[in-house]
């Protein structure tokens, strides 16, 4: 086992990462920012390194100064927590080549699933359902017009390096395709200096469904159930739930063997989640791989009773799993809680907390690394909480986050906390009835 890791990332993750550390008796190290230097990471941390000025560029990216903090520090282990550099192929081989575990995928397997086209060429050779598309990336625009005349409207234009929603166009009809294709294009070369499209048949209804799987380096996996994504703005996650109201057992079974057949059939190691589109009609399509832990990793932890974490380290250190399969025993939700404003078009909302009050009772959990007097800084993404629920039932769960959402009072800044009751009052959530489209009709009262 480890003796000493460090925490290559900020916030809320970080504090998470530093805490299963405490209870497996490892010591951590914190990395931090300038403008992080009052965060409780760096606080609650045996040690505390900075790694440069506030702008993520300069500090959480800059690989050879994280790099430098582990050598002086001795630490044995990297855990890149998620975003930054969790799943950068070239971080995690410079870790291997400086004898230092990265606690996330090889070199090998980043390069093989973080580029959408050939992730879903390696899921189809392994016979996940994929959905119907263009085989790799897309040479010109003739070969697309034409693809897409085959396959039939509507289709999906997608950036092959893409993420966050960048660089993705549905396009309805024929007339539209050759204005999709170059603003699509334009906009993933500027985000990620990369112009290489892939296009996909446009699922009717989708329901983005993931499932949670773990690997060991023996090449045994096994899946922790599914949670549903499917709330989103922007392709941006808004809340989480599992189970899945849309799940059958019939489908979780489907979707579980699936999982698991991705994940043994590139040998993969460590924690991390198969993504499925699913139809209205409950056919699944593989989507994408994510070679990390990811934001809404609680609520599985809730319903099964597993630190996944724990799990993260253990496997890295070498420890086989049980390679039994979990499925959810309760009900839990999370609600993304953003310095936003939902009522001027989710604009963020940096500042100082002026005062706070967190929810609790039984089946609450918050993960925060803010607190009164805290001054959340502009540079990062702006989540600053995770609201988990966890009842019997999913009534019950959403009626205790209701509950917790009204006594949870961060003052000073303006927060997505009004969004979400609305959101837990709304007659279409509570009823399980939505798909990712479900915000493109949604207005804030």
């Amino acid at each position: 086992m480890f003796k000493k890791i460090l925490i290559a990332n900020r916030g809320e993750i970080a504090l998470r990462i530093i805490r299963t550390c405490k209870e497996m008796g490892i010591k951590s190290v914190a990395v931090y920012s300038k403008a992080d230097e009052e965060s409780l990471h760096v606080k609650f941390a045996d040690e505390a390194v900075c790694i440069g000025p506030a702008p993520s560029s300069e500090s959480y990216l800059k690989m050879a100064n994280i790099l430098a903090a582990a050598e002086i520090t001795n630490a044995d282990a990297i855990h890149p927590g998620y975003g930054f550099l969790s799943e950068n192929a070239k971080f995690s081989k410079m870790c291997e080549e400086h004898q230092i575990k990265f606690i996330g995928a090889s070199c090998d397997m980043i390069n093989r699933m973080g580029d959408k086209a050939s992730a879903k060429a390696t899921m189809k050779a392994a016979g996940v359902p994929t959905i119907p598309g263009s085989e790799g990336i897309l040479k010109d625009f003739e070969e697309t017009k034409k693809l897409a005349a085959e396959m039939g409207y509507p289709v999906m234009l997608k950036a092959t390096a893409g993420g966050g929603g960048k660089g993705m166009r549905a396009v309805w009809a024929e007339e539209d395709l050759l204005k999709a294709w170059e603003s699509a294009r334009q906009e993933a070369a500027a985000a990620f200096g990369n112009d290489g499209m892939y296009m996909e048949k446009l699922i009717e209804e989708p329901r983005h469904i993931e499932i949670q799987i773990v690997g060991d380096s023996f090449g045994k996996a096994c899946h922790l159930s599914e949670r549903d994504c499917s709330v989103q703005r922007r392709h941006q996650k808004l809340t989480e739930e599992t189970p899945s109201p849309f799940m059958t057992d019939e489908l979780r079974e489907k979707m579980g063997a699936a999982a698991v057949l991705a994940a043994e059939y590139i040998k993969y190691e460590g924690a991390g989640t198969v993504e499925f589109l699913v139809d209205k009609h409950r056919n699944f399509y593989f989507m994408e791989m994510n070679t990390r832990i990811q934001v809404e990793h609680p609520i599985t932890e809730q319903v099964i009773d597993f630190d996944l974490i724990r799990e993260q380290i253990s496997v890295a250190a070498k420890t086989p799993i049980s390679g039994k399969h979990y499925l959810p025993k309760l009900h839990s939700i999370e609600c993304r809680i953003n310095a936003e404003d939902p009522y001027n078009d989710f604009r963020p909302s940096p500042g100082k907390i002026t005062n706070l009050n967190i929810p609790g009772g039984h089946g609450i959990r918050l993960d925060t690394h803010v607190y009164s007097g805290y001054t959340i800084p502009p540079f990062y993404d702006s989540m600053i909480a995770k609201l988990i629920t966890t009842a019997q039932t999913r009534e019950e769960a959403i009626n205790k986050m209701k509950r917790a959402l009204g006594e949870f009072v961060i003052e000073g800044i303006k927060t997505t906390i009004p969004f979400h009751i609305q959101l837990m009052n709304h007659p279409d959530y509570i009823a399980g009835n939505y798909t990712t489209k479900f915000m493109e009709d949604f207005e804030m009262e």
